[in-house]
């Protein structure tokens, strides 16, 4: 039996169980991968200030970062990427990549650095989810951490600003929306009937950016024209967060019971046409040599020379 984990994370709002893209990465995975998680926002706490967030907690281990808390809970048996094959699982880690090069920083811009944004949306929020008096330095921290994140993976030097890279952050963005767009399709999820981690990163990463009431974002107006990736958004939180949801790990189960059937009722139908095939077949007797001796010759074969 897996030990007891319990998340800790920003708490949400705007229809989404947590504001934070990486936040809303591991809870989407649990509910994927149909792992039982203690849900623990820090949103009103002094942890406001010290947490290091998404921060899993099991057994006695401390883990942070979505990847190292996917990873751990893989290892806890609650894996989604199970079926996957070499390729997809390729692809997957591919697909994320991207996601981190090219899309997070735009959203770190959109939140953080963004002046009306953070004004009128992002400042509110956090401070007043902050206890007196961390509500007047928790934005200012989380931005400045923001910034300097920003900076440190899209700066071209050291003495570059913001604004000299602002127009390649969201350009490389809306290029990596339209991939995803894309690659995605008409399906429900990027890999079949199933969610993976594929679908936790891409959930995380662009449901805050289209459930989030900002005041300017020329982002969240190209991701509109996306009609299937806002679909892909608003499917897993109706499937997996709305109350009254079956549970993640019973689908899961459903899902498998059904392939197996699939699968066994193919297999039926491939013997009854055998069947089938041989019963209309001409039948024939079998041409066999005859064995039986006959008397005279036993008789002879008997005399004595």
């Amino acid at each position: 039996m897996a030990a007891p984990m319990e998340l800790r994370c920003w708490g949400g709002d705007w229809d989404l169980p947590s504001v934070d893209p990486e936040c809303l990465i591991v809870l989407a995975y649990a509910k994927f991968a149909g792992a039982d998680l203690t849900v623990k926002p820090i949103d009103w706490t002094w942890k406001t200030i010290t947490a290091t967030v998404p921060e899993l907690r099991s057994d006695g281990s401390t883990v942070t970062e979505p990847t190292k808390i996917l990873n751990f809970m893989r290892k806890q048996r609650f894996n989604a990427d199970y079926e996957l094959s070499a390729k997809q699982g390729a692809d997957t880690m591919a697909y994320i990549a991207l996601l981190e090069e090219k899309l997070r920083p735009a959203l770190l811009h959109t939140f953080w650095v963004d002046a009306e944004n953070y004004a009128d949306l992002t400042r509110p929020w956090f401070a007043s989810r902050s206890p007196f008096p961390l509500n007047f330095f928790v934005p200012s921290c989380l931005a400045s951490a923001g910034l300097s994140r920003l900076l440190l993976t899209k700066a071209e030097s050291p003495l570059c600003g913001v604004k000299e890279v602002e127009g390649k952050i969201y350009s490389d963005a809306k290029e990596c929306l339209n991939l995803l767009s894309h690659r995605l399709g008409s399906s429900h999820y990027f890999f079949g009937s199933m969610p993976t981690s594929l679908d936790a990163f891409v959930f995380g990463y662009v449901a805050p950016l289209h459930k989030a009431p900002f005041p300017s974002s020329r982002l969240q107006q190209h991701l509109k024209q996306l009609a299937n990736l806002c679909h892909f958004c608003n499917t897993v939180l109706k499937t997996f967060f709305e109350e009254g949801s079956p549970p993640p790990a019973q689908e899961t189960v459903d899902a498998n019971l059904q392939k197996l059937t699939q699968l066994v009722n193919k297999e039926s139908i491939l013997i009854e046409k055998m069947d089938d095939n041989l019963r209309s077949s001409p039948q024939h007797r079998p041409h066999r040599k005859n064995h039986k001796v006959s008397a005279g010759s036993s008789e002879r074969n008997s005399t004595p020379a």
